[in-house]
């Protein structure tokens, strides 16, 4: 089933990208730059692509964002208006005396003030660093502290919770801006509205490098802290170019990702790739809601939506028949991103929307879509499609230390490697270059994904080669968790996994040995939960705690997940020759 070829359904308009084998021999990454305006006085700036040259076009009535708040109400802002907004908020960093190099760190719900501070901070030229809003107090600390963050914008309930308790061991924290107060609580808690009140309309761009420091997204690891991965300017080639050929962007289109721009499909897709193109941005402030995402999609008739397989499983669950409901005729390409897609969503899409649900491969590290299905081509179930024009993909064994092997034979499963150079590409792990380095081997980028390419070009993800989490769409690191976990005085040792889930993909699992003395009762599962949320958040946080006598564990006393993984699902343990006795 999963090898049937779909054909795309005949409601979209004519693809920019209509035979996907010509234009990707003819492509060249410089073409993308004279599709793009650059800075009047020279240079790249993300803001002014996505928002200054439409004005400057003749655009500026266009609506950029309408936003769609949790409680009702909507909210309309055109390019001129995002172009006003971020230019106040540049001159609001200028009245603050930043520098180029700082970087701006975001902790709100999907509110118009995140985007027009995104901007405007591309706009000063310092680095946008985009926080969940769902992290605990941890993460967030973490994050500040890896990235030196100068400035949080914020909310009063989330710098209460989440930022306050660190902020004297995070001595780079100089503002806390609060998106909800009408005057400044003190010289360091400012408000928003009140800045914004004062500052000016009016903003000149500093020149902005291609390579200039742009994006920070925070990406979890096995092992150690987050790694806050670099992206510059040159990014918007790859954001414009899949907005176009991948996503098929035309004027006047009305555009919806759900993701949160906590995650860079919130950034790169959530923000940029619509706003890049010119078109009409839905911004839905509150959570998944069936009901509310398909009247949604009929009310604001959407034509493009970016999902996540997590969504598009809950709706399947639900049990609504979205098309005798629901008015979807302008909804006419649906796609989605965070975890493999199965094969029984396209399906589902084929059945109950009249659409195919197309699948793409991107990660933090790449900036933008790398592998996808496309508007003008056969789909098949499960498969993660073809390299966007521009990209070289491969499947590869590690044949050493610094060498790798092309795999050539189809359907062998392999690491998924990329040729470096695409504009989007992570320029590095902020105070971490040894991992940076470490993820290019033999002149590919190794992206730890393990897949496999048919016979006819298409690749097929088929798990992790390390041990990071998928659940619901966001990157957990078993690091993290365990790590809180500990702080409980019951706790003496913690193996944290995921557990294959048919909705959220999969689950937070973990496995706790106990101090003498405690017992593994229903009360402390409680205890432990309710700590690990309060630190970590719900989304993530174990949903399924294990108490055991003792873990898997390698000679010099590393917890070894990928054996506590096995077991939990009945595979086979493979080497273990590094196993200490468990006896």
């Amino acid at each position: 089933m999963s090898q049937h070829i779909i054909q795309s359904p005949g409601k979209s308009k004519k693809a920019n990208l209509d035979n996907y084998d010509l234009f990707r021999e003819k492509f060249r990454w410089e073409q993308v730059r004279h599709k793009l305006d650059g800075l009047p006085g020279g240079g790249l700036n993300l803001a002014y692509e996505a928002v200054d040259r439409h004005v400057q076009h003749g655009h500026g009535e266009t609506i950029a964002i309408r936003w769609l708040g949790k409680k009702g109400g909507q909210i309309d802002l055109t390019y001129q208006d995002l172009s006003i907004q971020s230019n106040r908020f540049a001159n609001v960093l200028d009245m603050l005396k930043l520098q180029k190099a700082d970087r701006i760190f975001v902790l709100t719900g999907r509110i118009p003030e995140l985007y027009i501070t995104a901007l405007g901070t591309w706009k000063y030229g310092a680095t946008f660093c985009p926080l969940f809003s769902a992290f605990g107090p941890e993460p967030v600390y973490q994050r500040l502290d890896i990235g030196g963050g100068k400035v949080i914008v914020t909310t009063k309930a989330y710098y209460k919770n989440k930022v306050k308790p660190s902020w004297d061991k995070l001595p780079n924290l100089e503002y806390v801006i609060l998106t909800d107060v009408e005057e400044n609580v003190d010289d360091r808690i400012l408000s928003w509205k009140w800045l914004m009140s004062d500052a000016s309309d009016n903003y000149h761009i500093p020149e902005t490098g291609e390579e200039d420091m742009a994006i920070l997204h925070f990406t979890s690891g096995t092992t150690g802290k987050p790694k806050g991965a670099i992206h510059v300017h040159k990014a918007v080639f790859v954001h414009y170019m899949t907005g176009k050929y991948v996503l098929d962007m035309h004027p006047g289109d009305i555009y919806w990702c759900t993701a949160d721009p906590g995650w860079v499909t919130g950034t790169s897709y959530g923000i940029l790739a619509p706003l890049v193109h010119g078109i009409t941005n839905i911004i839905d402030e509150k959570d998944f809601d069936a009901e509310r995402w398909y009247t949604i999609l009929e009310e604001q008739k959407v034509n493009i939506w970016y999902t996540a397989p997590t969504a598009i499983r809950m709706l399947m669950r639900v049990g609504i028949e979205p098309l005798e409901h629901y008015d979807l005729s302008n909804l006419r390409l649906v796609y989605s991103v965070g975890e493999p897609l199965n094969p029984e969503a396209v399906h589902w899409g084929r059945d109950h929307l009249d659409l195919t649900i197309n699948d793409n491969w991107w990660q933090t590290e790449t900036g933008g879509i790398m592998i996808s299905n496309y508007a003008s081509m056969p789909v098949k179930p499960g498969s993660m499609g073809k390299p966007i024009p521009g990209i070289e993909a491969a499947i590869i064994n590690k044949t050493g230390s610094d060498k790798v092997e092309i795999i050539k034979d189809s359907d062998v499963v392999g690491q998924l490697a990329l040729k470096p150079g695409w504009p989007s590409m992570f320029r590095g792990y902020l105070h971490n270059e040894d991992r940076y380095n470490a993820s290019f081997v033999d002149g590919w980028y190794v992206s730890g994904d393990l897949a496999r390419k048919d016979a006819d070009g298409y690749f097929w993800f088929v798990g992790r080669a390390d041990d990071i989490i998928k659940t619901a769409g966001h990157m957990v690191g078993p690091f993290e968790v365990e790590s809180v976990l500990m702080e409980h005085d019951a706790v003496a040792e913690v193996g944290v996994i995921g557990v294959p889930d048919p909705v959220i993909g999969e689950m937070v699992k973990a496995f706790i040995v106990l101090h003498d003395g405690f017992e593994p009762t229903e009360d402390l599962k409680l205890s432990l939960t309710g700590l690990a949320r309060k630190r970590l958040g719900s989304a993530v946080a174990p949903k399924e705690i294990e108490f055991k006598e003792n873990l898997p564990k390698t000679r010099s006393g590393k917890v070894m997940r990928r054996l506590l993984k096995a077991r939990e699902l009945g595979e086979d343990e493979g080497d273990t020759s590094t196993l200490e006795s468990e006896s």
